[in-house]
């Protein structure tokens, strides 16, 4: 089936009158077609064109918007999907699990990935569990990686050092040269060493790891290498095979402007058979007969950890967050979130008592900036760009680096960045 917009509508029996009877009273006579297509790109006007973008977005004006790092929102045509395909669903009393292929395809594509190679997960911490659980290791075999990871990256592994014995191994991100990073974990490799895992673009202080090159000293040890890429996706373009892991991880609700819980887990298909799912139900296995239950044989790909029934509209919603950044662009949207963090960051370090913890390089950022002051604890300085400034950033309390992080992306807007530099400015001035 051709899996474009209007395709999915006419399917779930969606047509303009269904859309227009839940956009509630005063927009009956918009055209929902109009009202949610992505904006044309104008190089003339670039500041009108993000103007566009950022009406996409039903965010309450009350208050800007700085940490899709933590939480992204979804533009208005995503929330549709979600709530047409959710009713529709319902008054059908079907679980739309036909779906998932044709969603599969779309989300595939984004990440140059097989279809089969792509498993819907409800978030980066599922397919992460994955994989910590999966990998069949033995007490004392190693794990590596960064002490910044995410709770939702480290607590699988912990687990498991718990439960099992095995050995974790941290070390510290190198905010300065990319190949400091994969020295440091090459210092920690030992012929223990099982599996090495980063996040691809740390949560704490947005450096981009360079994975090609882990990619090439774990596979020269023949260690499993993982990617948590919960921060990648969607800030971002991605080429999963590309960068050489063996898996990735990424959730959909944050940099994807996907709808909440919902997430992706890509593995390399000829690795497929080295992770044992360890929660299975209907549609882990396509040749099962009861009568003679003999050997269990896991589905061909990598939805043989989908298992039991699912939420079929938010794996809808969420090809369709996929289509939205297609239809922008995902290198447009890359350079408009690099450049409105590098406007905060020049704005920032003029600021007496600033230090930044984003590494100066430009090809280890992205579209996430971490700033530290004395003079200021990470508690106050956040309460006060909430309270006083109605600015939603996210206090870093990580491995004590007491410090504000502040997340641009697409839906942000210069005038912002520059009302955000002005608040810290004030607030330092009187701490």
């Amino acid at each position: 089936m051709n899996f474009d917009r209007k395709t999915f509508l006419r399917t779930l029996g969606i047509g303009a009158a269904g859309l227009l009877a839940t956009r509630g009273r005063g927009a009956v006579e918009t055209d929902p077609e109009e009202q949610t297509s992505a904006p044309v790109w104008t190089p003339e006007d670039p500041e009108g064109y993000w103007g566009q973008v950022r009406a996409q977005f039903p965010m309450t004006p009350r208050r800007t918007y700085f940490n899709t790092g933590g939480l992204g929102p979804a533009p208005r045509r995503v929330l549709d999907m979600l709530t047409l395909a959710s009713r529709q669903l319902q008054e059908r009393v079907e679980t739309g699990h036909d779906f998932f292929e044709q969603a599969r395809v779309i989300v595939a594509a984004y990440f140059g990935a097989r279809p089969d190679e792509i498993c819907f997960a409800r978030n980066a911490t599922e397919g992460n569990c994955v994989v910590a659980t999966g990998l069949e290791l033995q007490a004392a075999d190693e794990v590596i990686f960064e002490s910044h990871a995410h709770p939702g990256g480290s607590f699988p592994w912990l687990n498991r050092q718990r439960t099992d014995g095995i050995v974790v191994k941290t070390f510290e991100p190198d905010p300065v040269r990319a190949e400091g990073n994969v020295e440091r974990i090459a210092a920690l490799i030992t012929p223990r060493t099982r599996v090495i895992q980063v996040s691809h673009i740390t949560s704490p202080t947005g450096i981009i790891m360079p994975l090609p090159a882990i990619a090439k000293l774990a596979h020269q040890h023949r260690a499993w290498f993982h990617v948590d890429g919960a921060q990648s996706a969607g800030m971002i373009p991605l080429n999963l095979p590309a960068l050489g892991c063996d898996s990735f991880a990424t959730s959909g609700h944050k940099w994807m402007g996907g709808p909440h819980e919902t997430g992706v887990f890509w593995i390399r298909l000829e690795k497929m058979g080295e992770i044992v799912p360890r929660q299975v139900g209907a549609h882990s296995s396509e040749d099962v007969n009861l009568k003679r239950p003999g050997e269990f044989l896991y589905a061909a790909g990598a939805h043989r950890f989908e298992y039991g029934t699912r939420n079929a509209a938010s794996v809808l919603a969420l090809a369709e967050a996929v289509r939205f950044q297609n239809e922008l662009g995902r290198e447009r949207i890359a350079a408009r979130g690099h450049a409105l963090a590098d406007h905060v960051r020049a704005g920032i370090e003029k600021i007496d008592g600033i230090e930044i913890l984003t590494p100066a390089d430009p090809a280890m950022r992205g579209s996430i900036l971490t700033f530290h002051s004395p003079r200021i604890g990470q508690k106050k300085l956040f309460e006060q760009l909430l309270v006083d400034h109605r600015l939603r950033c996210r206090p870093v309390n990580e491995v004590g680096l007491d410090a504000i992080r502040v997340s641009t992306h697409l839906f942000n807007t210069v005038a912002e960045c520059d009302r955000l530099i002005g608040a810290v400015g004030e607030i330092l001035k009187k701490a």
